[in-house]
């Protein structure tokens, strides 16, 4: 199946109908990307490809549902910001600007802490409280996986 237009609520509902069918293997290319899940005994893979000029990182995810795990004893009192979705992580507006926070950073509830790309779309991602950084758990320019932990902030 080759798509140009193709939005994660429209993927995630299309893994769902083949799943609720049976089908075994589903394939779905678009102009930038393609994902390919296997619905095989094992819980579901399902393999995103970043588009890049340089060899593309594959992503892994499985289909079943993401339990929370508890917070490590050195969390507590920190608010985690997670990724909303699979995306490219820049810490900048653009290339050359300085970055939007860093560690040490006070930052209040609404601001911009960083750029999450998905399928050619820029995605701000802003604080959820007021606190200070106290970590950036994503390098700059990585691909982050939906839930993957990418700010700590102090409340």
């Amino acid at each position: 199946m080759k798509l140009d237009n193709l939005s994660i609520e429209s993927l995630t509902q299309i893994v769902k109908v083949a799943k609720d069918q049976g089908v075994a293997e589903l394939k779905v290319e678009a102009k930038d990307f393609k994902v390919s899940v296997n619905f095989a005994t094992a819980p579901a893979q399902i393999h995103h490809v970043a588009p890049m000029m340089q060899a593309a990182p594959v992503a892994q995810a499985t289909a079943a549902p993401v339990t929370p795990t508890k917070a490590a004893p050195s969390d507590v009192g920190l608010h985690v910001i997670k990724s909303p979705f699979v995306g490219t992580f820049y810490t900048s507006p653009s290339p050359g600007k300085p970055n939007y926070v860093k560690v040490g950073d006070k930052v209040k509830a609404g601001q911009p802490l960083c750029v999450l790309e998905a399928m050619k779309i820029m995605n701000e991602i802003d604080s959820e409280v007021n606190g200070e950084v106290v970590e950036i758990c994503v390098d700059n320019e990585s691909l982050v996986e939906y839930g993957q932990p990418m700010f700590k902030i102090k409340v």
